[in-house]
């Protein structure tokens, strides 16, 4: 009997997801051979592969995504294509100022969080993003104080999984990570053991995903704001919640632009639209700005480990928890099924959803589900 060839390596990612234009650089096939290389927010393919299966299908975001089976993995239930995912709560919070010398944007609860992670020994090392210039760079830190300069958004696409993956080369075994829904989904998909490895060990110590509806692609953004800044002038970048709809870059001479976010999506890749997930569903907790709440974070709780990590630090006086406000809650919700809705949509028009195994889809969702949320 002849045996069946898997087609699950690079020839799959190039024909599915990089030819496809679906790629949004998260870097999950970074660093794991020599033939994938990212180059300023683009992921290249440098020398082809034959394999029959390998990592980087299995890393993948953006092929072969099975949410029944991450969640019951993860969280030990089903998928149920609720907006913000399988969560224990969800709260507002802020970082006090027991951490000297940060400058973190809103909330500061990311930063507040991984400080304390690290501090306490809750992980070995974290994988976070720093900025050269205006390129976002994935930089793994081991000491606390190191979070602070990784502390301000980017919002521009880059390949933290990459820094992941060379951090699990050099032996780290407890890593913690913060990362964009395409990313964390990646992060999920490696913890899974895909390949069925006797030796495996699952390196995450920490998840936090951030709430995204899209990120720019760093090509096309350099130039356009070139023409408005010095980008080595450039001391942070922001984007309002709603209903304020502009891009903030501030200067460090003070200078302020405000841009449009009109102008802004028109940089975003194409792989964005795609996306079901605004609050990095399959992340340990998520963390977004507040609306209406600039200095507050909306943080929702998804797994022991993070209750834990989050009430720890609040007893210990790095973060200040709240009960969040229903109506806060309520827009939220809409929102995160908003996004949900449309990018099944796109995906289900384009037959990218539970497609036979010979194309392979980008989603697999059971069709109870699918049915209810595209209805």
């Amino acid at each position: 009997m002849e045996e069946k060839v898997l087609n699950r390596g690079q020839q799959k990612v190039r024909s599915n997801v990089l030819d496809a234009g679906l790629c949004t650089g998260c870097g999950a096939c970074i660093n794991l051979c020599p033939y994938y290389q990212s180059y300023r927010g683009k992921t290249a393919v440098l020398f082809p592969c034959t394999i029959d299966e390998g990592r980087c299908f299995a890393y993948c975001p953006k092929i072969e995504v099975d949410l029944e089976e991450l969640s019951q993995r993860l969280f030990g239930k089903p998928y149920d294509g609720s907006p913000l995912g399988s969560c224990q709560s969800v709260l507002m919070s802020k970082a006090t100022d027991i951490i000297k010398g940060s400058k973190p944007q809103a909330g500061g609860t990311v930063s507040a969080l991984m400080y304390y992670a690290l501090k306490k020994g809750f992980i070995d090392g974290a994988v976070l993003m720093d900025r050269q210039g205006l390129l976002p760079v994935p930089h793994f830190v081991g000491d606390a104080n190191d979070v602070l300069a990784c502390s301000q958004s980017k919002y521009t696409a880059a390949p933290a999984l990459a820094e992941v993956n060379q951090a699990v080369k050099d032996g780290y075994k407890n890593i913690g990570m913060v990362g964009t829904p395409c990313q964390v989904l990646s992060a999920a998909k490696m913890r899974m053991n895909p390949l069925m490895k006797e030796d495996f060990i699952d390196p995450f110590g920490l998840i936090i995903g951030l709430f995204c509806t899209w990120a720019i692609d760093y090509r096309l953004f350099e130039p356009f704001v070139i023409k408005k800044i010095d980008i080595d002038q450039i001391e942070k970048i922001d984007i309002p919640p709603p209903p304020a709809e502009i891009l903030q870059i501030f200067g460090k001479n003070g200078e302020k632009l405000e841009i449009p976010l009109s102008e802004i999506r028109e940089l975003v890749p194409k792989g964005c639209s795609y996306c079901v997930d605004m609050t990095s569903e399959f992340s340990d907790l998520s963390v977004g700005v507040m609306e209406g709440r600039p200095d507050m974070n909306t943080l929702i709780i998804r797994t022991d480990r993070a209750r834990r990590l989050v009430y720890g630090a609040q007893e210990e006086g790095y973060l200040q928890v709240s009960e969040m406000p229903e109506e806060n809650l309520e827009h939220l919700m809409w929102a995160a099924g908003n996004k949900k809705r449309k990018g099944l949509i796109k995906a289900c028009d384009e037959g990218l959803i539970n497609a036979t195994e010979e194309t392979n889809s980008y989603l697999k969702i059971r069709q109870d589900i699918l049915n209810k949320l595209i209805a």
